[in-house]
């Protein structure tokens, strides 16, 4: 009988190159020992929209993450939202910018930035 063990996922995990954009963000902004905040907000074209800001500190119940060297805040409510997700950062043709894979997004809209889950809540608006 052979056991197989998982490591624990983290509640969002960042890739190395996402990483390195947050730092050298985080510095241009003159605040490297801040974070970057990741949230869900309502409104998005599919019914929630994924946000980033910048992050002096972390603020009271937030849940604080560190990967490759970048802190990562979140807040409780949007936690149930971005379980399971990846921060990765792309430099296309076609786009450049943080990009989030989540899990939990049974729907999205073109754009990549909005997105609905298994139980439909959320209130979409239009894109455009």
């Amino acid at each position: 009988m052979t056991l197989e063990s998982q490591a624990p996922v983290a509640l969002v995990n960042i890739t190395e190159r996402a990483a390195e954009k947050a730092k050298a963000l985080l510095e241009a902004r003159e605040v490297p020992e801040g974070a970057l905040r990741v949230f869900v907000a309502g409104g998005g074209c599919s019914g929630y929209q994924y946000g980033m800001a910048i992050a002096r500190a972390s603020e009271a119940g937030d849940i604080v993450l560190e990967q490759f060297g970048v802190r990562l805040v979140v807040d409780p409510e949007s936690a149930q939202y971005l379980e399971g997700a990846e921060i990765d950062y792309v430099d296309d043709i076609m786009k450049s910018g943080f990009s989030i894979f989540n899990p939990n997004a049974t729907k999205s809209c073109a754009c990549g930035s909005s997105f609905q889950t298994e139980d439909g809540s959320g209130q979409p608006r239009s894109c455009c």
